[in-house]
């Protein structure tokens, strides 16, 4: 009650200093309209400071599972947020509004943190490779005859004439 009594003691004072200067132009209409203005701006002011004072430490998020556990397997990446398989965690971070650096932060992990599981990447990147995804149009002929194996040819017959 103390601290609303002075936001209106405060609100009062403004006002009053307000209608004080002499370029202030009004009319008596105005001033309660101000003053109810001028209050709930000292409310809020006064409001803003004391939740200032009493903020709340930054929230601690407990893993569902150790780091070590969550990379165990080569075929998924368990989620440290809900403890479920996945192989690749780009999308199960966006549903939770995270990005992978958000991710990262939010359990201190390292900035090599994989997001995707070590063998879908690999046939990923094996699909990616035969379909010659990565090389220049005019790369993927050269690559292929330069990368064949020689095979062993027979020498062609040639005619021996004898001279006598």
């Amino acid at each position: 009650m103390k601290d609303e009594i002075n936001a209106v003691e405060l609100a009062a004072e403004l006002t009053a200093a307000w209608l004080a200067n002499p370029n202030t132009r009004t009319n008596a209409d105005d001033v309660p309209a101000f003053l109810r203005s001028m209050h709930a701006a000292v409310v809020q002011l006064s409001g803003a400071s004391t939740s200032a004072n009493t903020e709340e430490p930054a929230q601690t998020y407990e893993p569902a599972v150790t780091v070590r556990k969550s990379l165990a397997s080569p075929d998924h990446i368990i989620s440290l947020i809900d403890g479920k398989p996945y192989k690749t965690l780009r999308r199960h971070l966006s549903s939770n509004s995270l990005t992978p650096e958000e991710y990262r932060a939010r359990y201190n992990l390292k900035a090599d943190y994989p997001m995707v599981a070590p063998s879908y990447s690999e046939a990923r990147r094996t699909m990616a490779k035969s379909i010659g995804l990565g090389r220049k149009p005019g790369q993927a002929a050269e690559k292929a005859t330069n990368d064949s194996p020689k095979s062993p040819r027979k020498p062609r017959a040639t005619k021996v004439t004898e001279e006598a």
